[in-house]
């Protein structure tokens, strides 16, 4: 089969997740991503695998995600219509992930999020990611965008530091009842309330992760008790995402995170990287994000998490360099 209408065939089915079988879409991802994706192909006959072998999503070997900022992963040959890169300090190795089309990320991430929360459009969205404005290549802020031109709202926007424009918006959508999505990055969505302490109840206030080095390192638990004191909500909402994924995953307020359609996770023995985790056990975390088909669908994450049997995941912390160190191994000739 041609590869381009190949890969024509797997958007189609993609596209359509929920309907269609998930397994089944994955391994024939996985089949095609082992035959047109350079790095993975190596990394296969570097493990032994055979591409004809998996035939359960557990049989599947994920790629460390470190190799992102090796590697320029790539299903296929194709030029990249833009590179979403992962924040770090000065000096630092950064992941990159290259887009092939624009339109194919914006119409995934609208539903994902619409998959659990209804019409963009009917969202004031209001955006607070500094740190992820002040630089480029910033997947976050690529969605972001696409929301607020989504929104029928023309009060939607995003906010860098103006936190006395914010709660202008904020204060005028209240009470023209109007609703909000305020999606913000979690030092900021802090500042916020420790500076402007107001009633948003009825106001989705969805934190998207993220000290970045400015505020003090705390459990998720912990930051939206506080989130929920000072703007008098009863549940704060997460979105769990990162540089290296096309899909998300979203917590409504109730700690865990549900995968969008197209996503599903997976954990891994936190000593062995290619032995399966049993649901429920703490391990590190393997993520399917179907949306990478001309990437990679099939990634090896540093976060640690359980997995229970409902699809839903929580994340609990980071792996630290001991625990990488197996994983470092499968990397040396690659």
């Amino acid at each position: 089969m041609h590869e381009e209408k190949h890969r024509r065939q797997l958007l189609d089915k993609i596209e359509a997740l929920p309907a269609g079988d998930f397994r089944e879409i994955a391994l024939e991802v996985f089949r095609y991503q082992a035959t047109h994706n350079r790095v993975y192909a190596d990394y296969l006959r570097y493990l032994n695998v055979d591409p004809a072998a998996p035939k359960e999503l557990s049989d599947i070997p994920f790629l460390p995600i470190q190799l992102f900022k090796s590697f320029a992963l790539q299903s296929g040959a194709w030029d990249a219509v833009r590179t979403f890169t992962s924040s770090g300090t000065t000096g630092r190795q950064t992941s990159r992930h290259l887009l092939r089309e624009d339109d194919w990320y914006r119409r995934n991430a609208r539903r994902g999020f619409e998959y659990f929360y209804g019409a963009l459009e009917d969202y004031c969205v209001l955006a607070l990611l500094p740190a992820y404005l002040e630089r480029t290549g910033s997947s976050l802020v690529f969605m972001a965008d696409d929301f607020i031109q989504r929104s029928r709202y023309p009060e939607s926007g995003f906010f860098l530091k103006d936190y006395d424009a914010l709660v202008r918006q904020l204060r005028h959508c209240r009470e023209k009842g109007i609703p909000v999505l305020l999606i913000g990055v979690s030092f900021a969505l802090w500042d916020l309330a420790e500076q402007y302490p107001m009633d948003l109840s009825g106001t989705i206030i969805m934190e998207t992760g993220g000290m970045k080095g400015r505020r003090r390192e705390i459990t998720r638990e912990e930051l939206h008790g506080i989130f929920k004191t000072a703007f008098r909500v009863e549940a704060v909402h997460s979105e769990y995402g990162m540089t290296e994924l096309l899909s998300q995953a979203y917590s409504l307020g109730g700690g865990l995170f549900h995968p969008t359609p197209t996503m599903r996770v997976m954990t891994r023995e936190i000593t062995d990287p290619l032995a399966p985790q049993d649901l429920g056990k703490t391990g590190a975390v393997n993520i399917i994000d179907l949306a990478n088909l001309d990437t990679i669908s099939f990634i090896a994450t540093d976060d640690l998490g359980r997995v229970y049997k409902d699809g839903s995941f929580e994340i609990l912390g980071r792996l630290d360099a001991s625990d990488l160190r197996g994983c470092n191994l499968l990397l040396a000739d690659v």
